[in-house]
């Protein structure tokens, strides 16, 4: 049987083939595993990554070191090092305007871009609303806006989470209502001042369990009032884990949901957890 499913072609890799791709939040977590698979799998003509300069490393540095890790070993040891070279950093920062890049890169990708994968965000849980608002939704709004100016784009993929409409107990595909307006939620939280934003965040947050559920809902409400402009998908994975196969089985590179709880146990550090056993813990490798 498994034999004859692979005599089918494979229509994600074809449609990556010879594509020029652009994505953000390449060198978090989720986004390595999109680029080694995309690297080692799909052969794209040219993936540009939007990366900002970081703990005093300019974006092309970032990038090398990332393409260190263990992760890209099969890439290289299949494709060699050239295989990196179709990877171009571009020096930018969702959560500035513009996206802080510059005009020159900008025009590149909007002559060259085919597929956008937007996977950028702030993920923790308690980060300031100020914060994640410019980056969770302000910075969707940037990347819709740019993409709406793409030549050649055919795939604009927008990645949210299966927590961003916790009033429904099964999630559809299908759009939902947002919880609040976010273009007046950005145009508050820009001119606002952070303590007075602190103050408002409990209001502007109301059933929203934390300020990362909160923005992300609002930058998928954005991508929805674009979506009879832009070939839009809307991905919303559950608690992100490590790698279940290929190329390395459990490979991580965070401690982040369950992976601290687990290393924790396993080191024996925590003994017991307060917890809820009628709730779901959906897991995705």
């Amino acid at each position: 049987m498994t034999d004859d499913v692979d005599k089918y072609p494979d229509r994600v890799a074809d449609n990556i083939k010879d594509r020029t791709i652009f994505i953000t939040g390449g060198t978090g977590f989720l986004g390595k595993v999109l680029i080694e698979k995309m690297l080692r799998c799909m052969e794209p003509k040219r993936i540009y990554l939007l990366i900002r300069e970081k703990k005093g490393k300019d974006p092309k540095e970032r990038i090398m070191d990332t393409f260190q890790s263990a992760l890209f070993e099969q890439v290289r040891k299949l494709k060699g090092d050239k295989i990196f070279e179709r990877c171009l950093p571009i020096a930018g920062d969702v959560g500035t305007l513009g996206l802080g890049i510059s005009e020159k890169d900008k025009e590149t990708l909007i002559n060259e871009v085919e597929i956008v994968f937007h996977s950028a965000a702030t993920i923790r849980f308690d980060d300031p609303l100020k914060k994640a608002v410019l980056l969770n939704t302000r910075g969707t709004k940037l990347m819709l806006e740019l993409a709406l100016q793409m030549k050649k784009l055919v795939s604009f993929v927008h990645v949210s989470t299966s927590y961003c409409h916790l009033g429904e107990r099964l999630l559809y595909e299908k759009a939902y209502p947002a919880h609040a307006d976010p273009h007046q939620v950005i145009k508050t939280v820009e001119w606002m001042k952070e303590d007075l934003v602190d103050v408002m965040t409990p209001t502007l947050l109301g059933t929203m369990p934390n300020t990362y559920a909160f923005t992300k809902n609002l930058g998928e409400a954005l991508c929805v009032e674009q979506i009879d402009k832009l070939p839009l998908i809307i991905v919303r994975p559950s608690v992100v884990i490590p790698v279940w196969k290929e190329p390395i089985p459990g490979w991580t590179d965070n401690i982040n949901g369950p992976m601290g709880l687990l290393i924790g146990a396993g080191k024996g550090v925590i003994r017991t957890m307060y917890c809820n056993q009628q709730g779901y813990a959906d897991f995705i490798p």
